[in-house]
């Protein structure tokens, strides 16, 4: 487990939803969430504003499905949430996700949209291998979301809830 050299005091990370293949000919940035997909945004978004998960602020991967997952949260939660979407979420690894992490300044918490298998990393090494394999045996679903709470002592995270659209 790490601790970041600027981090906020909660954490969410979340997995685009389920999307559909690429058309031929397509790019894989461009692929958008299917009607599966388009469904378990807006469930794992209102179950979110429902349990009280308001980021300060949303970084998203700029590809369509990570943009389409972002916007179902948007249309969840109300608030002054700021969303912003990157390119440099996508086709990275997790040590990307960190370093966007460690450069987005003094907020209380940020929500982290993006891929696999970066989002997946990255929980591992934010809670370690054992909380993992407790909480996401077969890997981590689309449109998962981990939310994540500084320890007491601020040197690592603990899982606070995980949901599933």
């Amino acid at each position: 487990m790490i601790q970041l050299a600027s981090s906020p005091e909660r954490l969410y990370l979340l997995r685009h939803a389920r999307s559909g293949w690429a058309t031929p000919g397509a790019r894989d940035f461009d692929r958008t969430l299917d009607e599966a997909g388009l469904i378990e945004a807006d469930q794992v978004a209102a179950e979110a504003a429902a349990r009280g998960y308001r980021p300060t602020r949303v970084l998203s991967s700029s590809a369509v499905r990570c943009r389409q997952t972002a916007e179902a949260m948007k249309r969840a939660i109300d608030g002054a949430t700021e969303f912003r979407f990157v390119d440099e979420l996508y086709n990275t690894p997790a040590d990307s996700y960190i370093d966007l992490l460690e450069r987005s300044g003094d907020v209380a918490s940020v929500m982290l949209v993006g891929h696999n298998p970066a989002i997946e990393e990255l929980f591992t090494t934010l809670v370690g291998m054992d909380v993992v394999n407790r909480t996401i045996p077969e890997g981590y679903p689309t449109s998962g979301l981990a939310v994540l709470d500084q320890d007491g002592n601020g040197e690592g995270w603990v899982l606070r809830d995980f949901l599933v659209g």
